[in-house]
């Protein structure tokens, strides 16, 4: 008998964090400082939480499936005054979820159960280290999974080329974050072209996980997502959905808010899959959507308050890490080999000896033929206020300082 799906299932990094936690007695009275999730500490803007209110009668009806025409309408344009893609059909193209979460894992339900191979069962690309539900979602549509390792100074072509040949005639979705998680790296042209023309060779989808988008730290070189990369290069939106979010972009992770953008005909199965599933926005979370999506002004005040804490705290991690500036995204990602210590113990001594919680590296990472490219890093997201993280990282910096020595 096979095995059931859900028991392929890995514990979530955050139940691993947790365990570890519990099995580390503090050894300090200095109170906890969190870097360990990305959850947005920014305050929710007031024009989202006003509209959210102002919208509040809407929960008296039930809403569509296919949400609003004046949200999707709404998310359109914003498309076109973001990335400069213009002519998207509001009704056929565009589709709100409830958060990128929701999305990221529905797809492949849907992708997956349209389009199997001729043998074996179908497998998706997976970036490595990554966010979990890429993995997750792949397992429980019957799919392998295969582990894209992603090395921002070697590239996305290198991570493709590195796929055997005989695994691409079953290659039927490829999940990629741009800007990466964890890395904050972001995807140029050449790497989106690489990977399209792949798509194309082999018949694969690409779904593009972009909800870091929008928190970047130059002004004048907002990451590029897959729907503007298509345009372009001059190809359609067959096989490209992209997937953001007003979790990070907007501070409100728990309006649970998002949409998917792009091939029309998986987008009309996706409907029709969320139809029997119940994910549908209520009335009052689309109308503080369309308030946020119209609004540029607390997104740029968000970046603002992000480049501030990076500007203070990468000089002061690379003092003791190995780490580059993220492009974008609210993660730093620290090379901590240099200590001495592998990235689960580096996690719990650090926070037995100074109270501040990170990621190992492993945990959001997968061991493939011995090998795990989260090991020997440690993730932190410096998403508190300020002088929360500025408290953070100089305990993480001494703490890292007396670990030094010993390894030399």
């Amino acid at each position: 008998m096979s095995q059931p799906l859900h028991e392929r299932l890995q514990p979530y990094p955050t139940e691993k964090l947790q365990a570890l936690a519990a099995q580390t007695p503090l050894r300090t009275s200095l109170p906890p400082i969190s870097f360990s999730w990305g959850e947005p500490q920014h305050a929710t803007p007031h024009l989202v939480v006003q509209a959210l209110a102002e919208h509040a009668g809407g929960i008296g009806r039930y809403p569509k499936v296919a949400g609003s025409d004046a949200l999707r309408e709404a998310i359109a344009a914003w498309i076109a005054r973001r990335h400069g893609v213009a002519g998207l059909d509001p009704a056929r193209e565009i589709v709100p979820v409830n958060g990128a979460k929701d999305a990221l894992f529905s797809l492949a339900q849907v992708v997956l159960r349209a389009n199997r191979p001729r043998h074996g069962a179908p497998v998706v690309l997976v970036s490595n280290p990554g966010y979990q539900v890429y993995e997750g979602a792949a397992l429980l549509a019957g799919a392998e999974p295969y582990y894209l390792d992603i090395d921002p100074a070697q590239g996305l072509a290198a991570a493709f080329d590195a796929v055997p040949a005989h695994i691409w005639p079953r290659v039927r979705l490829a999940y990629l974050c741009s800007p990466d998680n964890p890395s904050g790296h972001v995807y140029a042209l050449p790497d989106w072209e690489h990977a399209l023309a792949l798509a194309e060779r082999h018949g694969f989808h690409i779904v593009s996980d972009e909800c870091y988008s929008e928190l970047y730290f130059d002004e004048g070189a907002p990451p590029l997502g897959v729907l503007a990369a298509a345009q372009a290069l001059g190809r359609d939106r067959q096989r490209i959905l992209a997937v953001a979010s007003l979790s990070k972009r907007s501070n409100a992770p728990g309006l649970r808010s998002g949409f998917v953008a792009g091939d029309a005909d998986v987008l009309e199965r996706l409907r029709l899959y969320r139809s029997y599933c119940g994910g549908v926005l209520s009335p009052a979370v689309q109308g503080a959507s369309i308030a946020a999506w119209q609004d540029e002004a607390h997104v740029e005040e968000n970046r603002r308050l992000y480049r501030e804490k990076f500007a203070f705290a990468i000089p002061l991690l690379q003092q003791v890490a190995r780490l580059q500036q993220p492009q974008a995204g609210f993660f730093a990602w620290l090379d901590i080999r240099a200590s001495g210590l592998d990235d689960v113990a580096f996690t719990r001594e650090l926070l037995a000896e100074q109270n501040v919680a990170v990621v190992p590296g492993t945990f959001l990472a997968r061991t493939v033929n011995g090998r795990n490219p989260g090991a020997g890093h440690v993730r932190i997201a410096l998403v508190a206020a300020a002088e929360e993280c500025a408290q953070g990282v100089e305990r993480l910096v001494a703490f890292a300082r007396a670990w030094q020595p010993a390894a030399a």
